[in-house]
């Protein structure tokens, strides 16, 4: 069976910032219920929302009070119903972000827990005496900064945080807690979602002797404290790999249904997330587009090196952009986001948009009182602010940008006015263009969603590569005009589209200009050499 997930391409929406129709500043469901034919329309298969749970959104929702509410700032149950009905009707799949290591302190489970030392809830989370001098158990820090413990001071023990204080962390070696955990699988999965994205995966499982982490000897002071140590024993534990087992297993039940980890691991960890026979997830996220340097030699050896530490069997995924890292256009600028969008649509395997990098939205200028983000406000001394990346989308000229009647949660780019996607809909040559031209080639051509990739060696300034039989992909990731060679089927090939310009046609060049991607169709008597499946 050929699954939906290997030919689609997901969308990314952080539903605070896609639509707001309640008129309070925010996104809701019924915003993005109300945009599915712009999704439909620009080629996507897939939307993944991030959470939209009832939460008191310490961390703007990934800190849940119940798992199977949604919060009144994005709707109710029976606006979630018709969202899912409708994106089913466009022909769309609906993702939800899961968000299993930690809960809200105000989830019932923690309240119970936290009640007592002999609540039948206790060991729901993670709960420590402290260390022989009185303070925290060890020495692991919150992804958010500081220590990763807190004292309760009505227990006398300790509870463990990997993130805010205001999300606990479940005590996933306890069988009640994942059983409680798969019955909200089930419940979502009964009324018809196609699968999850898993929040921090690779945190489930903690090492049960509590040992202190390793301190790392690159860390330097202007990176986040969460740093300053090898996540040696906090995260990423042998025991992790049984409980996705179980995930799948659940999920497996239904029909078609989806599982993706979000997992910041070394490549030979990362691929170790697939499972024994591919019985863990189905995508394991591959976030190197977005850690990379962008140059053509690196991009080029850490394409080779997934593709060979891929196990047999396991299908690839690349994402550009996400909620919590830059956006591409603001790493690598406008010019080369059309070629890393061009990268991101023709590598083999499953890609992950992120809502607005169609449109090329770069950095936004948060000022020091509108910032949101707990973590920037925890550590404001460090280089980053995960609100730049969660701005509201731009869909017109609009006070606003058509998002909102009101000001938004979070401030719009200053060139919202000609950035949005009614101007750059009439653009032939504009970055939504581009996109929706990619995703119909990706339609159009079997060989981009299924055909074997092969590095092809065009030119040390190019990355070059062939998709299948009948397709190569000639890209130049600087500004400088490079010698490009091409095997002699693809010189006399047809161009199907260019980056710079989103146009098609003409002969084969052989200098391939600064920022310019190709994709290049030979005749049918052309395609042969090595591949890899």
């Amino acid at each position: 069976m050929t699954h939906w997930w290997r030919d689609a391409a997901i969308y990314q929406i952080y539903p605070r910032s896609f639509q707001d129709t309640s008129g309070d500043g925010i996104g809701d469901l019924a915003g993005v219920r109300h945009r599915l034919g712009y999704l439909r329309d620009l080629g996507v298969g897939a939307i993944w929302l991030s959470p939209i749970f009832k939460s008191p959104m310490a961390d703007f929702g990934y800190d849940i009070a119940d798992y199977r509410a949604i919060d009144p700032l994005f709707g109710d149950m029976d606006e979630f119903q018709r969202l899912l009905d409708d994106t089913h009707r466009h022909g769309l799949k609906l993702l939800l972000d899961f968000v299993p290591n930690h809960t809200s302190d105000e989830h019932p489970w923690f309240v119970e827990s936290r009640s007592s030392r002999d609540n039948p809830k206790r060991d729901w989370y993670i709960w420590h005496d402290p260390a022989p001098d009185g303070g925290p158990p060890n020495n692991w820090r919150s992804n958010f900064g500081g220590s990763a413990w807190t004292w309760d001071e009505a227990t006398g023990q300790y509870f463990y945080h990997a993130f805010l204080e205001k999300q606990p962390d479940l005590n996933w070696r306890n069988p009640q807690v994942r059983e409680a955990m798969y019955d909200v699988l089930r419940f979502w999965l009964d009324k018809g979602v196609d699968g999850f994205r898993i929040d921090v995966i690779w945190h489930l499982a903690k090492d049960t002797r509590f040992r202190d982490n390793p301190p790392n000897p690159a860390w330097e002071p202007d990176q986040p404290e969460i740093q300053r140590f090898q996540q040696r024993y906090s995260a990423d534990q042998p025991y992790v790999h049984e409980i996705i087992a179980e995930l799948r297993e659940v999920v497996d039940r239904y029909v078609d249904r989806l599982l993706i980890g979000e997992i910041y691991l070394p490549l030979d960890r990362l691929v170790t997330y697939y499972g024994e026979s591919n019985k863990g997830l189905h995508l394991p996220f591959n976030f190197q587009l977005i850690q990379a340097p962008w140059r053509t030699e690196v991009i080029r050896e850490l394409i080779e090196e997934y593709e060979t530490a891929l196990p047999e069997g396991g299908w690839p995924n690349w994402v550009l952009s996400n909620h919590d890292k830059p956006r591409i256009a603001a790493r690598v600028g406008e010019a080369q986001a059309r070629v890393a969008a061009m990268l991101l649509l023709t590598l083999r395997g499953t890609p992950t948009l992120y809502y607005g990098d169609e449109l090329g939205i770069a950095d936004v200028h948060v000022p020091h009182g509108r910032i949101k983000d707990p973590w920037a406000k925890n550590e404001p001394d460090a280089s980053f602010n995960r609100d730049r990346a969660r701005t509201p989308m731009q869909w017109s000229a609009e006070a606003f940008g058509g998002f909102s009647e009101i000001e938004p949660w979070l401030p719009l780019t200053d060139d919202y006015r000609t950035r949005n996607v009614d101007r750059q809909r009439g653009d032939d040559s504009s970055m939504l263009a581009l996109h929706r031209a990619l995703l119909a080639l990706r339609t159009r051509f079997p060989d981009l969603r299924e055909g074997n990739y092969c590095s092809i060696d065009a030119g040390p300034a190019v990355l070059a590569y062939r998709r299948g039989e009948r397709i190569a992909v000639a890209l130049n990731l600087s500004a400088e005009s490079a010698s490009l060679d091409l095997p002699h089927e693809f010189r006399q090939g047809e161009v199907l589209l260019r980056a710079s310009s989103g146009e098609s046609g003409g002969g084969i060049p052989s200098r391939l200009g600064g920022d310019e991607g190709l994709i290049i169709l030979a005749p049918p008597s052309g395609a042969e050499g090595r591949t890899r499946s």
